[in-house]
């Protein structure tokens, strides 16, 4: 079992234990599907899983597991260390926004959305084909699911990592 995988584990098994009756919170959830094992590990890491099990609302654009395999070798591993806890906190703020934001509040076109990473903006662009997202390395995920409710806000399932840096063109 590697690191990330016993931290993965440790962060769910936490988790069930502090759960209840009520309805799952964004964090319960994202711990509860395999899916996301990469990206419980890395709240867990940054400590803010706490702050995502909280009352929000919030609104999490959750990369899967293959999201985050597609960065650069080792750049996971090296996120996950210690040292590095700002930067690992920086970018995973930049995929939560502080409000319930369902896809179908999300207005046509292009628009700018501030993250809880204050200091950087996304382009959320919605149209016929569905919902994408540009981020500050010009890059763009795209939400492959959307809407997963929790009893503090929503998900809305991405396939890219977003990744903070200068602020991302809306057309």
């Amino acid at each position: 079992m590697t690191k990330l995988h016993m931290m993965a584990a440790a962060t769910a098994a936490a988790l069930t234990l502090s759960s209840t009756a009520q309805a799952a919170n964004i964090v319960e959830i994202a711990a509860g599907d395999d899916r996301f094992s990469t990206l419980v590990a890395a709240l867990g890491a940054a400590g803010l899983a706490d702050t995502l099990q909280g009352p929000g609302p919030f609104t999490v654009y959750a990369p899967v597991n293959d999201a985050f395999a597609a960065l650069p070798d080792a750049t996971v591993e090296t996120l996950l260390k210690p040292e590095n806890k700002d930067q690992l906190t920086n970018i995973l703020l930049y995929h939560v926004d502080d409000r319930n934001l369902q896809a179908e509040a999300i207005p046509e076109g292009s628009n700018y959305f501030k993250p809880v990473l204050a200091s950087e903006r996304l382009c959320i662009t919605k149209n016929a084909e569905g919902v994408s997202i540009a981020d500050g390395s010009g890059d763009t995920a795209n939400v492959v699911i959307a809407n997963i409710q929790a009893d503090n806000g929503v998900i809305h399932v991405i396939d890219k990592v977003l990744l903070p840096g200068t602020r991302p063109a809306c057309h």
